[in-house]
């Protein structure tokens, strides 16, 4: 047992507080003393509003982030996907958590029968405070009415129970972490619906020059998860710079059912190549010109591939259409 006691940040929202505590708990199994610095973010005082109009980064992380560069906590708890792919100067995510259900997850109100989004009856009002969910709620079901949803997982389940909307899609490991498993009807499985990148990951963030924090620290990191969410952050950072850089990504083509295509499986480097619009060689004996279906080693949907050539595969579309599973 050591005599130090390790001050964690935390957002205060009861989701927050339980992935701290879960981190806290991992720490006094191997003898680690710690205490919780709670903190409300922007993104948690600021409600009435969408949060891509509030025109801030880090809406959740930038309080946390500054205290723990001033050395106010030894370190931070994140949902990874709260987190951009780019660390902070002087910040590193020295330890993912063992990953929880990493996909969104449908619920609806007391009076909607339905058990599947498309079960939904035509112009539904559909919860999401998330511009990924509301881009895919519409592309899937353009008759949909779409509604804003802000607030923490309690606010948005009274919302729904109130008839504010008759439905609302959330993160199934949030649900689940806080013991509301039940309220699930259905999952929202690739490749028809794509989760965010790092979704149900908890990330520990200490300063990048601590070397006693990251010692400590380290031994909560979980392989697997690390090396999954590693692949597909890198994808998100691949794509952020592509529209950074005001380029047209030719990867987009016409309709395309992907349901039962030939699959390819890619390292994170390979998938990074690929969203550059790179050929690559791989290890595929499809006639040129056949449509490959992309996925990365560790889980997640890339898109669709083409084979160029004899064991040549070029992008051809990154976005899948409504598969025929």
């Amino acid at each position: 047992m050591t005599d130090l006691v390790v001050r964690i940040g935390t957002r205060s929202s009861e989701l927050a507080l339980r992935q701290a505590r879960q981190v806290a708990a991992a720490l006094a199994e191997r003898g680690v003393a710690s205490e919780l610095v709670e903190y409300t973010t922007i993104g948690d005082r600021i409600l009435d509003r969408p949060l891509n109009a509030i025109g801030e980064k880090g809406l959740f992380t930038a309080e946390l982030e500054a205290d723990l560069i001033a050395g106010r906590t030894d370190c931070a708890v994140h949902s990874l996907k709260d987190l951009p792919t780019a660390d902070p100067e002087g910040l590193t995510i020295v330890a993912l958590l063992e990953r929880e259900d990493p996909r969104d997850a449908l619920v609806v109100g007391p009076n909607t029968t339905a058990r599947t989004l498309l079960d939904l009856p035509k112009g539904a009002k559909v919860g999401t405070s998330s511009l990924r969910r509301r881009a895919q709620l519409r592309a899937l079901r353009p008759d949909f009415d779409v509604r804003e949803l802000r607030g923490n997982v309690g606010t948005r389940l009274r919302k729904i129970d109130a008839g504010e909307v008759d439905a609302a899609l959330l993160a199934a490991a949030g649900l689940r972490r806080l013991g509301l498993g039940d309220r699930i009807v259905a999952f929202m499985d690739p490749p028809d619906w794509i989760s965010a990148p790092g979704q149900g990951a908890i990330a520990v963030q200490a300063r990048a020059n601590d070397a006693r924090m990251t010692a400590i620290l380290v031994a909560l990191d979980h392989a697997h998860t690390r090396a999954a969410v590693t692949a597909e952050r890198a994808l998100l950072a691949a794509l952020e710079a592509l529209l950074a850089s005001g380029a047209q990504p030719a990867l987009l083509g016409p309709e395309i059912t992907v349901g039962h295509l030939p699959e390819v499986l890619l390292s994170p480097g390979e998938a990074r190549a690929l969203v550059q619009g790179r050929e690559l060689r791989l290890p595929v004996a499809a006639a040129p010109g056949t449509l490959l279906r992309l996925r990365m080693q560790e889980g997640g949907f890339l898109g669709l591939g083409r084979v160029a050539a004899p064991g040549v595969v070029a992008p051809k579309r990154l976005v899948a259409q409504k598969s025929s599973e």
